[in-house]
């Protein structure tokens, strides 16, 4: 028994778009940070993605010399995306270490709280009128 299923040409790049909106979504839906933090980084594995398949040229190879081949596929964004995913590592760690320095000043993580402590005249949805 075999499966035989054609899977659409753009298909990753639908999925790189699916999993942008859904970090998208987290990120202004999510009031905890560390839920933020999530988000940015599914964001950020879609642009890998797109990145990647963008790369990949169809019928190509690895960029390897051999006389046999006569397709390669580009390398450039290959290697761009490693170096994207050292920075990625490095951000995502500041942005926690960010994360436990605030839950120290604040005694929470959730935006509304923090809101709340930093502005206590203020009420939610409520105008400052200042500039006005």
């Amino acid at each position: 028994m075999t499966f035989s299923f054609d899977i659409p040409g753009l298909f990753n790049y639908w999925v790189a778009i699916f999993l942008m909106m859904v970090g998208f979504f987290i990120v202004i839906s999510q009031g905890n940070l560390i839920k933020k933090v999530v988000g940015l980084n599914i964001f950020q594995v879609s642009v890998f993605l797109f990145y990647i398949s963008m790369g990949k040229v169809t019928g190509g190879s690895a960029p390897i010399l051999d006389k046999t081949i006569k397709i390669y596929s580009n390398p450039v964004p290959h290697v761009l995306i490693l170096t994207a995913i050292v920075v990625g590592i490095a951000t995502t760690a500041l942005a926690l270490a960010l994360v436990v320095r605030i839950n120290r000043a604040f005694g929470t993580i959730e935006e509304d709280e923090i809101d709340a402590i930093e502005h206590p005249t203020l009420v939610k949805g409520e105008s400052t009128g200042e500039g006005a």
